[in-house]
């Protein structure tokens, strides 16, 4: 036990400077596709617009939480007959990097230790910078470099906050949903992360990431 430990400390600590290869989910999906695509970006060549619409979209305390959220927590043990969401971007780097697809609570109490190493070991824009890498943005589509490049045939660097909050909009479901599919759904949910990615700038909640 202490073992295994001991090497998954060793490797979140490695990732802190190395940038992950190619993960569970990307090998998957790869030989399912046949290809897909990715192209690793330094945060500081993304649009400033990005991580704050990722925060916005999916973790608004990422900055001022230790990696959990409590209150989702405290609502999955109060419905044990199903697992909840409310995964936080340290735990959804954690299984994106570390780990495999799957709702069990082998897995979540797997993603717990992880999110706990990665918080210990990396600084939240590391973090930050990890999950807009790998997280998947489309079929066969990861990180938002490649997923500029695929909608709108530009880099991520010149994203601006319209189409930073429609590409984080497709999450959690980026393959049913696409960023310029025009749809009424995707147009409101863009513009609220817009909304809420310029509140977190404001209100000093991406600080951390800046």
């Amino acid at each position: 036990m202490v073992v295994c430990v001991l090497i998954c400390a060793m490797a979140v600590l490695l990732f802190r400077w190395v940038n992950p290869p190619l993960t569970y989910y990307m090998a998957r999906e790869w030989a399912r596709l046949g290809e897909i695509e990715q192209v690793w970006v330094p945060i500081e060549a993304m649009s400033p617009y990005l991580p704050r619409s990722a925060a916005a979209a999916e973790d608004a305390n990422f900055c001022r939480h230790p990696g959990f959220d409590v209150e989702g927590i405290r609502a999955a043990f109060a419905d044990r007959s199903r697992l909840r969401g409310g995964s936080t971007i340290s735990q959804q780097v954690a299984k994106n990097v570390f780990l495999w697809p799957g709702r069990t609570w082998l897995r979540k109490g797997l993603e717990a230790g992880f999110a706990v190493l990665i918080e210990l070991f990396w600084p939240k824009r590391r973090i930050m910078e990890v999950y807009l890498n790998v997280a998947e943005m489309g079929e066969g589509v990861f990180g938002v470099q490649a997923a500029a490049e695929r909608y709108w045939g530009i880099d991520a660097a010149v994203l601006g906050p319209q189409r930073s909050g429609r590409l984080m909009a497709v999450l959690p479901s980026p393959k049913r949903r696409s960023p310029v599919s025009g749809s009424g759904w995707i147009n409101t949910r863009g513009r609220a992360i817009e909304r809420g990615a310029e509140t977190i700038r404001q209100d000093g909640r991406a600080d951390c990431f800046s």
